[in-house]
C-alpha cells in the first residue's frame, strides 16, 4: 500500500552542527546552524559544494559527487578526513560521523569508518535511523538525455532512501556478474561454480529490481498529488523485463527465470565479455505529461522543471513513510529558475517543512527566503554567517 501523502506535517531533520576535518579545500572548518534554510553563497571554487557535499557523506553511497575515498582528503593533509554532524533526526538529538583514517602501512586499502555517538557502525546506512538526505546538482540536468547508467543511479538513489540497505545489494549484485564473467572467460569453466554464482546473481538481482520497482510505484502515487505545480510531474516507468515481471508474479519463479536466461547464454556472454541481460542494464523511462512528449524532447527549462519536480516528490515520499521531512541539499538550483518559479520553489520547500542546504554565487537570489534563512559567506575555506536578509 503506498503511503499518504497528507495529513499531519512530519517533523524535520536538522543539522545543528557540521564540522569537517581536511575534506577537500577545508582543514577544519565548523559551522553551527539549526536554521530550516542555510543559504552558501560566494565565488566559484570557493567551497559551497564541498559543504552539501559534506553532508550527502551522512548518507549512503559515495556523496553527491560519487568520489573516492581518496578524492575528498585535503591535498596537503596526510590522506585522512572526517565529517562529523549533530543531527536533531527521527531518533533525537544523535552525532553522526564518517571519514578515514591514515593507512598505518603503505599501500593499504582506505576504508571508511561510520560512528553514531562516537560508537562504530557497519556503514552509513545505519544513518538512516536518524535521517535521509536528498540533493540535486547541476551534474543531474542530463540525466533525461545521458547514458542508462545514469538513470539508473539516479532510480537506485531514490530507492536508498526507501531502503538503506539498497545500496549494498546493488554493489552486490555488480560483484556476483563480475565473478560470472570472470569464469566464462576461462577455457573450461567449472559448472559447479558457475551454478553457484549464477543462484547468487539470480536472487540479488530481483531484490535489486524488487525495490527499484516498489520505489516507481510509491513515487507515482506522489506524482499524482502534483498536477498544479510549478514544477510539472513525470511519468516514470521502467525498461526492464524483471521489473515488469515482478508486478505480476512471484520473486522467486522470476529468480529460476532469470537462473534459466543465465544459463542458456553463457556461451554468448562469454563472447561479449560481460553478461547481456538483467537488471543491471535496465533503462528509466520518463515522460512530460502535459505535452505527452519523452522528457528527453522537452526544452532544457522543461527538462530542469522535470527533474526538479521529481526530486521534490522524492522528498515527500521519505516524509510520508519515515514520519520524518529528509534534508535537502539543492547545489546551484535557483540560478537557472525566472523569478515565477524561484517563487514556487519556496512556497513547495516552505511546504515540505524541510531542512534546506542551498548555493549561489549571487545571495540576491535568496532574497525571498525570508528572515528564518542563514546566509553563510563562503571564501577559500572561509565560513562567515550572517540572518536572513542581512
Amino acid at each position: 500500500m503506498s503511503p499518504p501523502i497528507s495529513g499531519i506535517v512530519p517533523p524535520m531533520s536538522r543539522v545543528r552542527r557540521l564540522m569537517l576535518t581536511n575534506f577537500r579545500n577545508y582543514h577544519a572548518a565548523a559551522l553551527e546552524t539549526g536554521a530550516k534554510s542555510i543559504v552558501l553563497y560566494g565565488p566559484n571554487g570557493a567551497g559551497k559544494t564541498n559543504l552539501i557535499e559534506a553532508i550527502s557523506f551522512l548518507a549512503p553511497g559515495r556523496g553527491l559527487r560519487r568520489a573516492t575515498l581518496n578524492e575528498v582528503a585535503f591535498r596537503e593533509g596526510d590522506g585522512s578526513w572526517a565529517v562529523a554532524a549533530e543531527v536533531e533526526g527521527a531518533l533525537g538529538l544523535v552525532t553522526l560521523g564518517t571519514g578515514i583514517e591514515r593507512p598505518r602501512e603503505d599501500g593499504a586499502a582506505l576504508t571508511r569508518s561510520c560512528r553514531i555517538d562516537r560508537e562504530p557502525v557497519g556503514s552509513a546506512a545505519a544513518f538512516a535511523d536518524h535521517l535521509r538526505v536528498v540533493w540535486l546538482v547541476p551534474a543531474m540536468d542530463s540525466l533525461f538525455v545521458g547514458a542508462p547508467s545514469e538513470r539508473r543511479r539516479f532510480l537506485d538513489r531514490l530507492a536508498v532512501a526507501v531502503d538503506a540497505e539498497h545500496s549494498s545489494r546493488v554493489n552486490a549484485l555488480e560483484r556476483a556478474l563480475r565473478s560470472r564473467n570472470r569464469l566464462l572467460e576461462e577455457p573450461r569453466p567449472d559448472p559447479h561454480w558457475l551454478d553457484a554464482v549464477e543462484h547468487e546473481t539470480a536472487e540479488l538481482a530481483v531484490a535489486v529490481a524488487g525495490l527499484r520497482a516498489e520505489t516507481v510505484r510509491r513515487l507515482e502515487a506522489v506524482l499524482l498529488g502534483r498536477v498544479e505545480s510549478a514544477f510539472p510531474p513525470a511519468a516514470i516507468g521502467l525498461e526492464g523485463w524483471m521489473e515488469q515481471l515482478l508486478s505480476s508474479h512471484p520473486a522467486l519463479e522470476v529468480e529460476e527465470r532469470y537462473r534459466t536466461v543465465l544459463r542458456e547464454n553463457r556461451v554468448r556472454d562469454a563472447a561479449a565479455g560481460r553478461t547481456l541481460d538483467g537488471p543491471h542494464l535496465t533503462d528509466v523511462s520518463v515522460s512530460y505529461v502535459r505535452k505527452d512528449i519523452p522528457a528527453a524532447e522537452a526544452s532544457t527549462g522543461e527538462q530542469k522543471a522535470l527533474l526538479i519536480g521529481l526530486v521534490l516528490a522524492h522528498a515527500r515520499l521519505i516524509a510520508a513513510m519515515t514520519a520524518c521531512a529528509p534534508i535537502l541539499l539543492l547545489d546551484e538550483v535557483v540560478a537557472h529558475l525566472d523569478p515565477s518559479r524561484r517563487a514556487a520553489l519556496n512556497a513547495e520547500l516552505k511546504e515540505l517543512d524541510a531542512q534546506v542546504w542551498m548555493t549561489g554565487a549571487d545571495p540576491a537570489l535568496f532574497a525571498e527566503i525570508g528572515q528564518d534563512a542563514v546566509m553563510v559567506e563562503v571564501g577559500s575555506g572561509r565560513l562567515v554567517s550572517r540572518a536572513g536578509g542581512a
